[in-house]
């Protein structure tokens, strides 16, 4: 084994260096790209709650669902090639890497441009299946009208950011986001308070944000480090698609139970909420308000998650299982730090927070405040399973990864969401949430326990 750590250490740092180390340089950055990223949706929420109100909140909302759809197929297409790439590079099996990285960048083109001409035939069944009501849904038509053009570049941007990662690039990977949502905050202004454009406006900034990340990320290829990359590596080769599929399901399923949960949640508030004191609309704006706060933390998650990816796959494919278990464990505990402090903020600060994305009535921030308190009651334990679930596809665990992205949402949420609001009413929904993170942490950890026998047994052969 010593001999194989010398060899490794000659061509790659991610066998050898300090692990902590590594994640910082590999996950600050992921971090920071997923902020931004974040950032795209949140400044538009604000500047819409302060110049359109609440029911362009509410539209906004309506319309999420084909974001997390279309970064569900960034992150099969993404983390799938990534994985693949660098568990090949791993094993030395450069040939593969290379024939990895053509097919995953023909597969993002390919993706984006089908979920664009999609969204744009069936734009107003979609919003009615997220739950638009007669009043937002003239708002949501106009945004997603629009936004539309920009899912091919938004597609393009978050799966290519992971490659860019993988090929020891994470700062450049960050810069491509940044410099898109630097731009699209200055835009909204512009659009919104001096063309007072309304909705379209934020719209047409979102787009424009997206296509400066897409140019910057799509520039990055041409000066591709691992390897020179060339147009004969380009194209779907049935072979390595079904590859990248396998490794890149599990975060596929988990962004689609996401994208499937706020359906479901946005038409339970409204049917539940038109029983209530708050109507249909108020619960619908609130909960895209708690979704983009929500987004902040699963950032910081997320992109811890991803910045381990390029660590936890080489040394997985070198055989380095005491390295592989290493950078889990001190995920997960950085992941339980961010979440900590994100549960002593949303519980101190409720009005405050909610009170950024705009102005409404006493009944409004009376339920916000609500909403925020009970739903993100347990997200003290919330990074766990985006960690665990990206821990088994960086290590192949293709299974495990799978089953694990549907616990959280599919297996323990939805059906939550479902079921308790039938005993107690609008309150239901609220208590969903906490039941649902409590329950995925402990499945996290037990499945991850598990792996790690299994791991250990594997070195001592």
């Amino acid at each position: 084994m010593s001999g194989n750590n010398q060899e490794i250490k000659k061509e790659n740092p991610l066998g050898y260096a300090p692990i902590m180390g590594l994640i910082r340089k590999f996950a600050i950055p992921s971090i920071i790209s997923m902020l931004v990223n974040a950032a795209y949706n949140i400044t538009d929420q604000i500047f819409i709650g302060h110049v359109v109100g609440m029911l362009g909140n509410a539209a906004t909302n309506v319309a999420f669902p084909v974001v997390t759809f279309t970064t569900a197929f960034a992150q099969l297409a993404g983390v799938g090639t990534a994985a693949n790439f660098n568990i090949s590079l791993g094993a030395k099996k450069e040939e593969e890497a290379k024939k990895y990285l053509g097919t995953g960048l023909t597969l993002m083109v390919v993706l984006g441009i089908l979920m664009m001409c999609i969204v744009l035939v069936f734009k107003t069944p979609i919003l009615l299946l997220c739950g638009a009501t007669e009043n937002v849904l003239p708002y949501a038509q106009l945004y997603l009208g629009i936004t539309a053009f920009g899912l091919p570049f938004l597609l393009f941007t978050n799966a290519g950011s992971t490659l860019i990662r993988a090929d020891g690039s994470p700062t450049y990977s960050m810069a491509c986001t940044v410099t898109g949502a630097i731009l699209n905050v200055f835009l909204d202004w512009l659009f919104m308070f001096v063309f007072q454009w309304g909705i379209q406006g934020a719209a047409l900034a979102t787009i424009t944000g997206q296509c400066i990340s897409f140019i910057m990320c799509l520039g990055y290829f041409p000066r591709f480090k691992t390897f020179k990359i060339r147009f004969s590596m380009l194209g779907l080769r049935v072979k390595y698609v079904i590859e990248i599929v396998k490794l890149g399901t599990s975060n596929f399923i988990n962004h689609t139970i996401m994208m499937l949960v706020n359906i479901v949640l946005n038409n339970t508030l409204t049917h539940y909420g038109a029983m209530s004191v708050y109507g249909s609309d108020i619960p619908l704006a609130v909960s895209g308000v708690i979704a983009k706060l929500n987004s902040i933390l699963a950032s910081f998650a997320v992109g811890l998650a991803q910045g381990c990816q390029p660590i936890l796959g080489f040394n997985m494919g070198a055989k380095n299982y005491d390295r592989v278990k290493e950078t889990y464990t001190k995920a997960v505990t950085a992941a339980l730090i961010i979440s900590v402090l994100a549960f002593g903020i949303f519980q101190a600060f409720p009005h405050q927070l909610t009170g950024i994305f705009g102005t409404g009535d006493e009944l409004y921030f009376q339920f916000a405040e609500r909403y925020l308190r009970i739903y993100m009651f347990m997200v003290c334990v919330y990074g766990i399973q985006p960690v665990s679930v990206n821990y088994f596809t960086s290590t192949g665990n293709v299974h495990q990864g799978i089953i694990l992205s549907l616990s959280r949402q599919g297996f323990f949420l939805i059906p939550l969401l479902i079921l308790l609001p039938l005993f107690l009413g609008l309150d239901g929904v609220l208590y969903a949430g906490p039941i649902a993170d409590f329950l995925a942490c402990a499945l996290s950890l037990a499945m991850v326990s598990r792996n790690f026998r299994q791991l250990t047994q594997m070195g001592r052969k």
